[in-house]
């Protein structure tokens, strides 16, 4: 490749940028030396498909292999798939293949959500909890499987031209990084599951108006290019408090000692550090409320949608509880994603006390850490380095009344959401 100077001032530029991310590390399906990013030309759409498929999808069985092992069920339990990447786009999705993968040979109702960018393990998770909804309504088992993943880490050639054509400063190739995650989301109708992670009490989904232009990835020949511009930290931190507020509102009969931001864990969706940080002052929260987004970011980067998923289970093990602020850890925890749009994706979990403090699990090779979390870091002051391109929920009582879609019946139904 050759460079013009002005690749070399605005390179100069990103690698600047780079080294003050807050990422010490993150993940990918392969190094530097990987042959799609080291063409003459960047590779197309269609080789980027490739690798999505041959390297991705693996990925993608494995996480849902080990949350369908951890909620305890059989496979042929699994009623919905409902899915999202924003790394790739064919027909049929890649949905179809992790099912294959899985060796699911039943039918089973599959979702495949795009254009919801890093909001999208949220969006998965709202998109679950509501066809939950209706097969509760329906008195029917639903056993949903919400898998994310993303490979972004092979776009770095693209993002290089861009900085050398268009001399443009392209930070997204300093944040993003590749992971696939997975959950388990139950009604708690029918055969018993393994005791849940968290409960989910609600959730919440708005549209910034006049905002698409802000923040986006657009599909280009030579695959999606990052759209962020320098409003979306101060957007995204702006509806946090009404968001939250209205949360609030909609889940009934939370504790007297749960109503401020302080008094709730967040699993934040770190989409950068400004993020983060700004969460904090909005909200008045300390980076100890965010101690599992910070660590994902620090050890893993941006992956889009597969992040949240990823935050959540961080947050429930032991050397989170560790540092969790004023030594307290919250029963209640506040999941909130952004994405393209701008959307705001929030939602309210409660932690199984049955469940909590569980060593850090096994991690897969989507999500290899190069670093463990102490009790004396500094979450607020954190000093980055050089970045690298990783129920039962009760059985229902089958009541003799009739079944009315109201809030009676929505509050009841919610309570036996639960993830695995």
């Amino acid at each position: 490749m050759l460079m013009s100077d002005g690749f070399v001032f605005s390179m100069q530029k990103v690698l600047s940028i780079n080294k003050f991310t807050g990422i010490d590390t993150r993940s990918s399906i392969g190094t530097s030396d990987h042959p799609v990013v080291n063409q003459p030309e960047a590779p197309s759409i269609a080789e980027l498909h490739k690798v999505f498929i041959s390297d991705g999808i693996p990925l993608a069985i494995e996480a849902s292999r080990k949350a369908i092992a951890e909620a305890g069920i059989d496979i042929s339990q699994i009623t919905h798939i409902v899915s999202t990447t924003c790394t790739d786009s064919a027909n049929p999705g890649f949905d179809h293949f992790v099912a294959k993968g899985l060796g699911i040979t039943h039918q089973v109702e599959k979702v495949l959500l795009h254009g919801v960018g890093c909001a999208g393990g949220l969006a998965t998770l709202r998109t679950a909890a509501n066809l939950a909804l209706g097969h509760s309504m329906r008195r029917k088992p639903a056993r949903i499987l919400c898998v994310t993943l993303e490979v972004s880490t092979t776009m770095v050639r693209s993002e290089l031209n861009s900085i050398d054509g268009l001399q443009e400063t392209r930070i997204g190739a300093c944040l993003f990084s590749d992971c696939a995650s997975a959950l388990v989301l139950s009604n708690g109708i029918g055969l018993p599951t393994a005791e849940p992670i968290y409960e989910l009490l609600g959730w919440d989904h708005k549209i910034l108006p006049d905002t698409e232009t802000d923040l986006g990835f657009d599909v280009d020949p030579v695959g999606w290019k990052v759209v962020l511009s320098p409003r979306v930290p101060k957007l995204a931190t702006e509806v946090l408090k009404p968001s939250f507020v209205e949360l609030l509102e909609s889940v009934p009969a939370l504790p007297a000692e749960y109503q401020e931001a302080h008094d709730f864990d967040w699993a934040m969706h770190p989409g950068g550090l400004t993020i983060l940080t700004g969460a904090e002052k909005v909200m008045g929260i300390s980076p100890e409320h965010m101690r599992a987004s910070y660590d994902r970011y620090m050890n893993h980067g941006n992956s889009s949608s597969a992040t949240i998923f990823s935050v959540m289970d961080r947050l429930r093990s032991k050397d989170m509880d560790a540092v969790a602020p004023e030594g307290r850890v919250r029963d209640y925890v506040v999941g909130c994603a952004f994405g393209p749009g701008i959307a705001i994706e929030m939602c309210m979990l409660k932690r199984n006390a049955g469940r909590r403090g569980m060593q850090t699990p096994p991690e897969t090779d989507s999500e290899a850490s190069r670093s463990e979390v102490g009790e004396d870091v500094d979450w607020a002051s954190v000093e980055s380095r050089e970045s690298i391109p990783g129920t039962p929920g009760s059985t229902n009582t089958q009541g003799e009344r009739s079944l009315v879609l109201d809030d009676v019946f929505i509050n009841e139904a919610l309570a036996s959401v639960e993830l695995d």
